[in-house]
């Protein structure tokens, strides 16, 4: 997303150093690494991390920030959630799987790729062009992202909302009001059931597991 503000720490450098020796130990053309997790966990920050280590290694990697691709403009969702009923639209079924699911074929086949970027300070969708042509690795970030098909590598951030509501609110976040503690419930409900598809477990502690 432009405008998004990234909080790396060294709990971030450490964790995304042991992803990316996994990475390296399993190498596959065009790789692609998912990261799922709750708000304010990290995602965006160990994307970044693995994609800019794995360059020293000759990898060529970018991320893919799959909450851009959600279905219902920004500045109309709140209202959408609310008429609709928050316990019955918050979750994977609000994400536009049809582009996302071309754009990683375009990743896999390295075809120039369009897709959706949201800018954060005007709340627009504006539209990003990527040649996928010399890509090594797509890393896939998002709340639901290791829902997506044909991930290679899985991993799953065990931070809660309970934990993050400090980086939430740092990054500009939505106000930590009654409708938005809604949302990261059922958003928590959702991440937390996908956790089984993980191979590679980050603890609330940030240390790297590898899921048997």
């Amino acid at each position: 997303m432009l405008g998004d503000v990234l909080l790396i720490a060294e709990k971030h450098q450490i964790a995304g150093e042991a992803i990316i020796e996994f990475i390296l130990k399993n190498p596959k053309p065009k790789m692609m690494v998912g990261i799922s997790g709750e708000s304010g966990s990290g995602k965006s920050e160990l994307a970044h991390v693995i994609a800019k280590g794995l360059r020293k290694h000759g990898i060529i990697a970018k991320p893919l920030h799959i909450d851009n691709y959600y279905r219902i403009h920004p500045l109309e969702r709140t209202e959408w959630r609310k008429i609709n009923g928050i316990q019955n639209v918050v979750g994977p079924g609000e994400y536009d799987w049809e582009t996302i699911n071309r754009n990683i074929s375009e990743f896999k086949n390295g075809q120039v790729s369009t897709g959706p970027c949201v800018d954060l300070v005007t709340e627009q969708i504006d539209q990003l062009t990527t040649d996928y042509k010399g890509i090594d690795t797509l890393i896939i970030d998002g709340l639901y992202a290791i829902k997506a098909e044909n991930i290679d590598v899985n991993v799953f951030i065990e931070l809660t909302y309970h934990e993050t509501k400090k980086a939430q609110v740092v990054r500009g976040k939505e106000p930590q009001n009654e409708y938005r503690m809604q949302v990261l419930e059922k958003e928590h409900q959702e991440v937390q059931a996908l956790k089984k598809r993980a191979n590679i477990l980050i603890s609330k502690e940030y240390e790297v597991a590898i899921a048997k």
